[in-house]
């Protein structure tokens, strides 16, 4: 039996279908970090990019995304595995890291469902950036599944 791609390739050897479908819709990386500037810890909030489709748990504007939001950061080969505040449960950064996808990832499941049925996305758990105002992302810090000590 074959071995799926994402087992035989090195990200940079994946072609552009193949790299898109290694995101598994989760919505993690759309969501506000605050950072600790003393200990350089990364919390969570529940906040989004006001880009970002909490329905579909996807961007509402894929294609135009960095000229919308300058700040967006396009994952490429060369950088997915030096972000650190990339979900750990990431795809892009378990390939990137030479590990496995998780059973729940549509690629393994053949179901796109499965990452919310695995309660693993943020969809319709979140709030836009353009509905809170940044004074107050402080007291939107979560914790979401997977991002925990428990998985690393």
């Amino acid at each position: 039996m074959t071995q799926p791609f994402w087992k035989t390739k090195t990200l940079s050897q994946l072609s552009k279908p193949e790299w898109e479908s290694l995101c598994d819709g989760c919505g993690k990386c759309c969501l506000i970090q605050l950072e600790d500037e003393d200990s350089g810890l990364r919390l969570h909030t529940d906040v989004t990019c006001r880009l970002f489709n909490a329905d579909t748990c996807r961007c509402g504007d894929y294609t135009n995304r960095k000229q919308r939001v300058p700040d967006c950061v396009i994952l490429t080969p060369r950088n997915v595995t030096e972000l650190e505040w990339m979900p750990q449960t990431c795809a892009y950064r378990l390939i990137g890291e030479g590990k496995d996808l998780y059973d729940w990832h549509p690629l393994v499941s053949g179901d796109p469902m499965s990452v919310h049925e695995a309660g693993m996305s943020i969809r319709n758990q979140v709030i836009s950036e353009d509905e809170v105002d940044p004074e107050d992302w402080e007291d939107r810090i979560v914790e979401w599944p997977g991002e925990g000590d428990e998985e690393e």
